[in-house]
């Protein structure tokens, strides 16, 4: 795909949301997303049915030849399908019916959309699912790459189903809030006698890139850390990066003019995943990102260009009302953004 037909999808001025939804029905989740979010609605998570429908029981549903169970602290790779491989399938299977049934109900305006899917990134999954021995895989440097190729084969597939079955374009999010403790070896291991060592930078980015390029679709990274690794970021071949804008420092700055320069997108998390204590509106929440490229000096044309509006981080733990709220808030900015952004003012 070439990077114009990329920057189409992955385009500036628009709203999505990073992933997980709050509740346990899927219907429901699938047609307030796909109603709100016109430009790039996604297949959403919802995380509060249990085992197998959290980003990593997601994730490895996903996953070629490598069956999973569930270990004391967390899923574990095994040598035959178990169980809750089979109930992360059925849950998957069930939200994709789900969001085939909402998509529909949109009529023509849902042909030729763009819909994004989810999964953890290769950096996360290895650090946070086990091997038989019960280390994490992120200790086996041959277990890491059978797992991205797997990952990497599974997400292909499921992105190519779920463009067949809703005639849709897709996007790929992989979410790597594991990769700044990845890249600075703060992951416990078994016990304190059991480090888990710190990946280097260029072969952590050999193992994102061998997913991100396998899937052959567009690819917006997203990372919830409280201190996310931009620099680390930039040098991937993703198309769109995604943070929360509130954990930026001032030493961030250079960092994210950097990912401008080198032609990426932003998903720039404005909106808080907790209800806060006055109303709030989307001025508000635009706020901090046109303050962000005026300091930067790029143009207020970028919010336009290059910025996607998204919550901080997913939304599994939000009240519903507020879950809704923030992707009306969401689209509200990036039209805003999109309109007139010279025109915006603050006290």
């Amino acid at each position: 795909m070439s990077a114009e037909q990329t920057e189409q999808l992955l385009r500036g001025g628009i709203a999505t949301a990073v992933g997980s939804w709050p509740g346990t029905d899927p219907r429901e989740a699938a047609a307030t997303v796909a109603g709100e979010l016109g430009d790039l609605a996604h297949l959403v998570e919802l995380p509060g049915r249990g085992t197998g429908s959290d980003m990593i029981g997601r994730t490895s549903a996903l996953l070629v030849d490598m069956p999973f169970d569930v270990s004391t602290r967390g899923y574990r790779l095994t040598p035959r399908p178990g169980a809750v491989s089979r109930r992360a399938r059925d849950l998957l299977r069930t939200d994709l019916d789900a969001l085939e049934e909402a998509w529909e109900g949109t009529g023509s305006a849902g042909a030729g959309r763009t819909v994004k899917v989810q999964a953890a990134g290769p950096l996360t999954l290895a650090a946070q699912l086990e091997l038989a021995g019960g280390h994490r895989v992120l200790t086996d440097s041959g277990a890491v790459r059978d797992l991205s190729e797997s990952l990497a084969e599974g997400l292909a597939r499921h992105a190519a189903e779920v463009a067949a079955r809703l005639g849709a374009k897709v996007v790929v999010q992989l979410d790597e809030p594991s990769s700044t403790a990845v890249l600075e070896g703060s992951l416990p291991g078994t016990s304190l006698l059991d480090s888990v060592r710190a990946v280097p930078a260029p072969e952590a980015l050999s193992i994102l890139d061998s997913v991100i390029t396998g899937v052959r679709h567009p690819v917006l990274v997203h990372t919830c850390a409280d201190r996310p690794a931009l620099e680390f970021l930039r040098g991937s071949a993703a198309a769109a990066i995604g943070f929360d804008l509130a954990t930026i420092r001032t030493a961030d700055l250079d960092d994210i003019g950097e990912l401008l320069e080198t032609g990426k997108q932003l998903a720039l998390g404005l909106i808080a995943v907790q209800p806060p204590s006055t109303p709030v509106t989307w001025r508000e929440i635009a706020e901090p990102a046109v303050r962000l490229v005026d300091r930067l000096g790029v143009g207020r044309r970028t919010l336009a260009d290059r910025i996607l509006i998204t919550p901080a981080c997913g939304l599994a733990n939000a009240p519903l009302t507020w879950a809704r709220r923030t992707l009306s808030l969401a689209t509200e900015t990036a039209r805003a953004f999109t309109e007139d952004p010279e025109s915006l003012t603050f006290d």
